[in-house]
Formats: structure tokens, C-alpha cells, sequence
């Protein structure tokens, strides 16, 4: 299995692969080249879009964080090579940065599939007119929460305050400008009430402690990390935001989703039939294997892709946090949409078409019945 990481400078491997953004540019950068990008990418149905077997490789993206946890169980236990190589296809996995740069590799080709925040893939398949990506299923949710340091008591103590979130337009920076919002603080691209900034994970945490932000809507591990390793408090846990009506459970809010290319899907369904199967198996496993190898896996994985593990306190807080579900939990992305134009990052779309779960209701018959399923 061949890996390429995209940092901020672009790929480090992949001789001849276009370079990728990997800033947090979010939704509004997704809206700006969109517009450029979707015109390489076929419509469904539109010549050399018709089914051709399963695909030679399978070009999967992802990030280095415990959200993409079946990403990195799928790769650490073989569990998508094996169902890919049934019909010989092999797995070529890339690691992103941030959801902006997995869409921009979507749309230009250099990736198959990939693992994203809800909000990239409402603002890729928005900008594209629909036909940028599909939304196959689910893969994490939960998991994000505002933390502030000591003395922050409520709302109002934010005011002239600094906080950062990942991405600019990215799931946590939306949730936290609309929650600024009803709690009366004014917040804009300049500055607002209360600054936030848009920051990497990893510098955030350092920002935190030597006292250059105040505080961070992030999703774990990184909440976690700034609670026990910096002396942040909790502020908001994203959960008490969601009240079950739109995602049919209280605390139930999607945080990473798996995506295809409609193209590739259209061209390969039986490669993507596998891919499914494959990302089934991960979730099962997760879900149902003794919490001593998960914690294994997930850290050993996360230590060859990201560089280091996590202390296991952060792991186990981190993954308390965690639903691990195929459910694409459709019913949120409206909202999602909403509070991402109510907050100045994107223009009202339709979202018909956004979710296909047609390849993981043949994924669940075949693991059902021990069969691998034929692609319709």
C-alpha cells in the first residue's frame, strides 16, 4: 500500500501528482474554485463515465486524526485491501491536512474516495452544482467541544476574546460562530466581538499554552488534549447543541463522512461496492474489539501517519467522546448549510443528490450474507 502525504508545500510523494492546497481555506475557498475545478469532473453519465469493472487502484484519502479512526483501522488491519483485492484492485492511500485539500484532490483527480467534515463536503458538492462528490456514509460523529481556559465562565467573558477553531468554514468554525451568535456576540471575517482564528491543531494546543488564545472549538483528540495536557475547561460540548430532532438521537452530529467521486463511482461501482465493505469492517471492529487493541491500533496508526501517539488518557477521554456509525446522519446537513450562510461562509444550495447510501445498503447485504453483492 503506497501512502502520500500532503502537507502545506503539497505532496511529499507521487512524482508528477499536482500539488495540493492544504490550507484551511473551508467553505469559502471550496465556493471560489469550485468553480474552476468541476469543470474536469464528468457528469454521471456522460462519455467515458460507464461502468468498466473494478478499477486497477483505489486512491483513498484521509486525515492523521482519531475522527478518521475507520480510516485508520480500514488501513492498519487490511480491511479494505482485502475486500479490494477480491476483484484485484489495490489501495493507494493519501494523507491530507485539512478537508479543503481532500476536495481539491477529488476534483482534480488524484484521489478516488476520501474521508471528510460534513461542512467540505456540503460546500464542495454546493460549488460543484451538485456534482463534485457523493456521500456514501457516515464514519464518526460527536466529538468536538469549545474549551476555554480558567476563568472563562460563560458567553459573555468571550467578549475581546481570541479563539481559534481548525479551518476557516470548516465544521468546528461554523458551530462555533453560529453558537457566538445565539449567545448575542457579533462575529465577522475582520475581527467581530470575538476573534477567531483559524490555526492548525497542533499549533493551537501551543498557542493555548503560552496564552496567545483564549480557547478553540476542536474536535478530539484535540479537545482532549488541550483539557488535560494545557488545563483548559469546558466551556460547550457540541452534543448539548443537538437535540436529536435532525439526527434522530440527542448529542448525535456528524463529524467525519466517507465520499466518492460520482465519476469514479459511476466508472468502478463494484470497486466501490468493496471499499464499503471494507469500511463496515473497520466500524465493526472498532465497535465490538476489546478497548485495550483498539487503543493499540489507533495509536500505533496514528503515530506511523501523524509522527506521534497520543498519552493514553487522551486516547480513552477522546474516543468517550466518539460515535463510531455508518449513518451519514443526513437529516443534519440542512442545518449544517443554514449555519454556514447565516454566518457569511457560503450561499443558500439545494442538497438533493448530496447523500447516496445505494452502495452501503449492498455493503450491509453483503457482510449480512457472507457474499461479496454485485454492484446495480
Amino acid at each position: 500500500m503506497d501512502t502520500i502525504r500532503y502537507t502545506a508545500e503539497g505532496p511529499r510523494r507521487g512524482p508528477g501528482r499536482r500539488a495540493l492546497l492544504a490550507g484551511g481555506t473551508g467553505l469559502l475557498g471550496l465556493l471560489v474554485l469550485g468553480a474552476a475545478a468541476t469543470t474536469a469532473v464528468p457528469r454521471p453519465g456522460a462519455a467515458g463515465n460507464a461502468a468498466a469493472g473494478p478499477a486497477g487502484t483505489l486512491r483513498l484519502g484521509f486525515f492523521a486524526n482519531l475522527t478518521h479512526a475507520p480510516a485508520l483501522v480500514g488501513t492498519a488491519r487490511g480491511l479494505f485491501a482485502r475486500e479490494l483485492g477480491g476483484s484485484g484492485t489495490q489501495l493507494a492511500t493519501s494523507v491530507f491536512g485539512a478537508g479543503p485539500a481532500a476536495v481539491e484532490a477529488l476534483n482534480a483527480g488524484a484521489i478516488d474516495a476520501a474521508y471528510l467534515g460534513p461542512n467540505p463536503a456540503i460546500a464542495a458538492f454546493a460549488s460543484s452544482g451538485g456534482q463534485g462528490l457523493r456521500v456514501l456514509a457516515g464514519a464518526a460523529a460527536g466529538g468536538a467541544q469549545l474549551v476555554v481556559r480558567a476563568g472563562i465562565a460563560n458567553a459573555a467573558a468571550l467578549r475581546g476574546r481570541t479563539l481559534a477553531t481548525p479551518q476557516l468554514g470548516g465544521t468546528q468554525d461554523v458551530a462555533l460562530r453560529t453558537w457566538l451568535s445565539t449567545q448575542g456576540l457579533r462575529t465577522d471575517l475582520r475581527g467581530g466581538e470575538v476573534s477567531i482564528t483559524p490555526t492548525a491543531n497542533a499549533q493551537t494546543l501551543e498557542l493555548f499554552r503560552s496564552g496567545a488564545i483564549d480557547g478553540a472549538w476542536l474536535p478530539e483528540p484535540w479537545a482532549s488534549r488541550l483539557v488535560l495536557e494545557a488545563g483548559a475547561k469546558v466551556l460547550i460540548d457540541e452534543a448539548e447543541l443537538w437535540d436529536g430532532a435532525a439526527t434522530g438521537a440527542p448529542g448525535l452530529f456528524p463529524t467525519t463522512v466517507l465520499a466518492v467521486s460520482p465519476a469514479f463511482a459511476a466508472r468502478h461501482p463494484e470497486t466501490v461496492d468493496a471499499l464499503l465493505r471494507g469500511h463496515l469492517a473497520a466500524l465493526d471492529w472498532i465497535n465490538t474489539a476489546k478497548r485495550a487493541d483498539v487503543l493499540e491500533t489507533l495509536n500505533a496508526r496514528l503515530a506511523e501517519s501523524a509522527g506521534a501517539a497520543l498519552a493514553p488518557a487522551v486516547l480513552q477521554r477522546a474516543l468517550g467522546n466518539l460515535d463510531f456509525t455508518a449513518d451519514p446522519l443526513a437529516g443534519a446537513y440542512p442545518r449544517l448549510l443554514e449555519h454556514a450562510v447565516a454566518a457569511g461562509l457560503a450561499e443558500p444550495a439545494s442538497l438533493d443528490g448530496l447523500v447516496d447510501t445505494a452502495f452501503l445498503q449492498r455493503a450491509r447485504a453483503a457482510r449480512s450474507t457472507g457474499t461479496q453483492g454485485a454492484a446495480a
